[in-house]
């Protein structure tokens, strides 16, 4: 459960799943099943708290037989799981004596939800939703997008991502974000730019070169046009 923060960089990775190199964290979770090998590191961006649930997989499977097949998944939203683990976390750091039947009752609760979480995923359409991109497509793109900032992502290869033509993903894209892609990316590129700003031993121009400007003057730019700022002048908020 990453409860809180953001990373500079960093990456998760599961046997068997595309990694992930998404920053914004926050009431995300990562699930890995029993004999999958998991790796993860962050450079932090902020304070950041985030806590790890271990199960019995013995435990999980017998509260219910379509937990047998739970699947690893990185990084996913789902508030029913969310509330669930939470839950748990509240009751095993209150370390009362008498809440094991509660704890058990819990954890077969957060196995069905994991399982219809799994449900869900496979059944999501590939189609465009209500005009809207679905939300496996939104997830493909947002991962995408945070994982490749120092680049110049076409639309091309966003489209093919998420099997569609690129007329229809900018049409879908632009009903889910309610802007551009290619604006959502220089605003995501402009966000990372502020995490860096706040960290004074790395230079504008390491941060300009980092997201893919060939000059500082044109990251410097760009950061004014987004913000009104420019990036020394933001910088300065934090003496």
């Amino acid at each position: 459960m990453y409860n809180e923060g953001a990373r500079k960089s960093g990456e998760t990775s599961i046997d068997g799943l595309c990694s992930s190199k998404l920053r914004g964290s926050e009431h995300r979770l990562t699930f890995v099943p029993a004999g999958r090998a998991y790796r993860e590191w962050h450079e932090t961006a902020s304070s950041a708290q985030v806590t790890f649930l271990y199960f019995d997989p013995a435990a999980l499977h017998k509260s219910d037989d379509s937990a047998a097949w739970l699947a690893p998944r990185i990084y996913f939203e789902d508030p029913l799981v969310w509330e669930t683990a939470s839950k748990l976390k509240k009751a095993i750091e209150s370390a009362e004596t008498n809440c094991a039947p509660y704890l058990e009752a819990l954890c077969g609760v957060l196995a069905h939800e994991l399982s219809r979480s799994d449900h869900d995923v496979v059944r999501e359409p590939a189609a465009v939703s209500r005009g809207g991109l679905a939300g496996w497509q939104k997830r493909v793109v947002v991962e995408y997008v945070e994982g490749h900032l120092g680049e110049q992502v076409c639309l091309l290869k966003l489209a093919e991502l998420v099997r569609l033509s690129v007329h229809h993903f900018c049409r879908a894209f632009k009903k889910s974000f309610g802007i551009p892609a290619y604006q959502y990316q220089v605003q995501r590129r402009m966000e990372f730019a502020k995490l860096r700003l706040a960290d004074r031993a790395v230079s504008i121009t390491d941060i300009a070169l980092s997201l893919g400007y060939a000059q500082t003057s044109s990251f410097s730019s760009a950061f004014r046009k987004a913000t009104g700022w420019t990036p020394t002048d933001y910088r300065r908020g934090f003496e």
